[in-house]
C-alpha cells in the first residue's frame, strides 16, 4: 500500500481527520487495555516499572543501576526511584561491584527472586490475555512490527 493510499484511509471522504484510525490513538487504547490486564493479574503490588526491573535482574543477574535503567528504558531518576522502592520492600539490594569498587550493583534478594519468579508466570499469562484476540501468526507479526517501531 502506498503512503498516499494509507493517508487517504485515515481520513473520511470529506478529508476529515479520523481519530479512531490514527496509530497513536490505537496504540494508547491497546496500552490501556494491557495496563488494565497487568494490574489485575500481576500480583505482589508491582508496578510495570518495578516488574521490568525485577524481570531484567532475573534475566541478567546483578547489574549497575545505570545499565539496569538503560536495559529497561528508564531514565536515571526513574530507575533510581524504582530501585529505592524495591530495596525498601526487601526485593533488591545494592552491593559493591566486584570489578569496580567505585560502583554499586543492584541484585535480587532471595525474597526478590521469589517474587520475580512468581510474577514471571503471571507476566506470561498477561501476555497471553493481551494477545488473546490474535492468532499465533498475527501475534508474531505484531511483535515483529512493534519492535521495528521502537
Amino acid at each position: 500500500m502506498t503512503a498516499a493510499r494509507t493517508a487517504r484511509r485515515h481520513r473520511t471522504a470529506e478529508g476529515a481527520y479520523v481519530l479512531d484510525e490514527q496509530v497513536g490513538f490505537i496504540l494508547r487504547q491497546v496500552s490501556q487495555r494491557h495496563a488494565t490486564i497487568f494490574a489485575a493479574m500481576i500480583g505482589d503490588e508491582l508496578t510495570p516499572t518495578q516488574w521490568a526491573a525485577l524481570a531484567k535482574l532475573l534475566e541478567k543477574g546483578p547489574t549497575s543501576q545505570n545499565l539496569l535503567g538503560r536495559q529497561t528504558a528508564m531514565d536515571a531518576a526513574t530507575i533510581k526511584g524504582v530501585v529505592d522502592r524495591l530495596t525498601k520492600r526487601g526485593l533488591t539490594e545494592t552491593r559493591p561491584d566486584p570489578r569496580d569498587a567505585r560502583r554499586l550493583v543492584v541484585a535480587l534478594t532471595e525474597a526478590g527472586r521469589t517474587v520475580a519468579e512468581r510474577a514471571r508466570i503471571q507476566a506470561e499469562a498477561i501476555t497471553e490475555e493481551t494477545l488473546a484476540p490474535l492468532t499465533a501468526e498475527e501475534r508474531a507479526t505484531l511483535v515483529e512490527l512493534l519492535k521495528k517501531l521502537r
